[in-house]
């Protein structure tokens, strides 16, 4: 068939064959394989690892994602036949090319920059909740001291009242007290002075023709 290989790199290469007017198939049959050893291998289509159809309209293909430094072989059919010897050609894979190692090399420094950029968000966004947590949990204290100290002031100023009260009383008590051994028989005074209501009580007539007076004395007194 005349095939041909050429552009030959360390992960490419053409394969160019003659068209087939006699082909009745509507596609070409491109088989591969590497690490071909002519002794031990047979030309049995499944002895082949790769395999590319290709429409009748073209002669030629580009084999890609080839091994650097390898032997393959490569064979053309028009049918979807074992192919013979005389339809197959053996070339080497030269070096890995630069531009192929430039672009690995990219893609490997991309894959680190996007993995660093994952982590550092996941990071911050752990920090984020962080501190988050730390200041509501502040402003929660802040608000719990507040309330605390509300009812601490609360319960001062009831006890004080309370005291104030008992105090009071007290004063009171002993200033009955006073009164009492100062005037031994002016209880009922103090009493009218701190009940002025006691002096309201009606009168009655000792006789038709005295004058009505109040039947507590102290009232008469004060009066």
């Amino acid at each position: 068939m005349g095939i041909t290989v050429q552009n030959i790199t360390g992960s490419t290469a053409m394969v160019i064959w003659p068209k087939m007017a006699s082909c009745a198939d509507t596609f070409y049959s491109v088989m591969y394989h590497p690490n071909w050893n002519s002794m031990l291998s047979s030309y049995s289509r499944k002895s082949f690892q790769k395999e590319e159809r290709v429409p009748t309209t073209r002669s030629s293909f580009v084999v890609e994602n080839l091994t650097p430094l390898t032997t393959y072989i490569v064979c053309v059919t028009c049918q979807s036949a074992n192919p013979s010897s005389d339809q197959c050609r053996v070339f080497n894979t030269l070096e890995r090319d630069p531009a192929s190692a430039s672009n690995t090399k990219k893609e490997l420094a991309l894959g680190i920059w996007l993995t660093s950029s994952v982590l550092l968000l996941i990071i911050a966004a752990i920090l984020l909740y962080g501190c988050l947590h730390i200041l509501c949990r502040r402003r929660r204290e802040r608000l719990q001291g507040r309330n605390g100290t509300s009812e601490q002031d609360h319960g001062k100023a009831w006890t004080k009242s309370k005291v104030q009260a008992s105090e009071e009383l007290g004063r009171q008590s002993q200033l009955i007290q006073d009164t009492e051994e100062k005037h031994p028989g002016g209880i009922q005074l103090a009493t009218i002075i701190e009940n002025p209501s006691a002096c309201k009580e009606p009168v009655m007539p000792t006789s038709k023709n005295q004058e009505r007076v109040p039947m507590t004395g102290q009232c008469s007194a004060i009066n």
